[in-house]
Order: C-alpha cells, then sequence, then structure tokens
C-alpha cells in the first residue's frame, strides 16, 4: 500500500509543479497594448486635469470620457462619492495629469453631455483604458459595443481572480 501512495504523491507533485510553473508563467505576462491603428497618430494632447477616473480634461477645454471603461463616481452632484472612487480618479490622475497623450477614437466619437470618446495612450505606449481596468481601478463598461470588448472584459476578470482594486477583499 505505501508504494501506491507513494506513487501517487509523486504523480500529485509533478502535477502541481507543472501548475506552479504554468501560473508563475501566466503571471509574469504583461498587457501589451494592441498595435496602434493609424488613427492613434493624432497629434499629442496635454491633459489638464483628471476630472474623475474615466473622464480627463486637456488642453483647450476639450473632456475626453474614456472608452470601454467606467470607474466609480466622485463628481456627480445627484450621488455621494462611491466606493472606491476617490482611489480611481487618483490613479487616473497619477497616470495623465500633467502629461501628453494620444487619442484613438472609435466608431462613436461623442456622448450625449458632449464629451469626446477616446481611448487614451500615453507616451510610454501605455493604453489607459485597459490599465485602469486591468488594475482593478474599473471595469468594463458594455453597455454600447466597442472596439476592445472582449479585451476588457477579460482583463476585467483577470482583475477580479486576483483581487485587484475595487475587487480586493
Amino acid at each position: 500500500m505505501p508504494l501506491k501512495f507513494r506513487g501517487r504523491r509523486k504523480i500529485l507533485s509533478a502535477l502541481l509543479a507543472a501548475l506552479a510553473l504554468g501560473a508563475a508563467a501566466y503571471l509574469r505576462r504583461e498587457y501589451r497594448p494592441p498595435e496602434p491603428s493609424p488613427q492613434l497618430h493624432s497629434p499629442q494632447r496635454f491633459c489638464v486635469r483628471v476630472i474623475d477616473g474615466d473622464t480627463i480634461e486637456l488642453d483647450g477645454g476639450e473632456r475626453v470620457r474614456l472608452l470601454g471603461v467606467d470607474t466609480p463616481e466622485t463628481v456627480d452632484p445627484r450621488r455621494p462619492v462611491q466606493y472606491f472612487g476617490k482611489e480611481a480618479s487618483a490613479f487616473t490622475r497619477r497616470m495623465v495629469e500633467g502629461k501628453n497623450v494620444r487619442l484613438e477614437e472609435d466608431q462613436d466619437t461623442r456622448d450625449r453631455y458632449g464629451r469626446t470618446l477616446a481611448y487614451v495612450y500615453l507616451q510610454d505606449g501605455t493604453f489607459l483604458n485597459a490599465e485602469i481596468v486591468r488594475q482593478g481601478y474599473g471595469h468594463a463598461y458594455t453597455r454600447f459595443p466597442f472596439r476592445y470588448e472582449q479585451r476588457f472584459v477579460q482583463l476585467e476578470r483577470e482583475a477580479r481572480e486576483n483581487s485587484r482594486g475595487l475587487w480586493a477583499r
């Protein structure tokens, strides 16, 4: 009987080791932004301020609503600041305020409030919209279809599974 147990133990140990190696390799993967589309060759713009986690203001007073991401509210006068809203706004502020960015548009270019709808990229190529979801500061906003919807849903799933940001336990 001990031989059978040892044999199972070796198999189990080998399986656990393989899983650990596979998980480590998976965790080492970093999100890579998609290849810039031709629309990304837009001029650089300067982010004057962050309004909240998913809305920024550019030079010239243009307000940009980040496509495909929704963060907890901090400035809606009709409701109190939502859970994790201040953290989401602070994250976006650290990422873009006072920095140059490039915009990429999708099929819808304006929302009902007249804000520009766009994907925002930092100078180093960081895809801000995706990074917010990946880090758990917001979730994929799937009410309207958008180009990177499947990717954002996957990033949200990973953030939830890894208890990042909003999803921390």
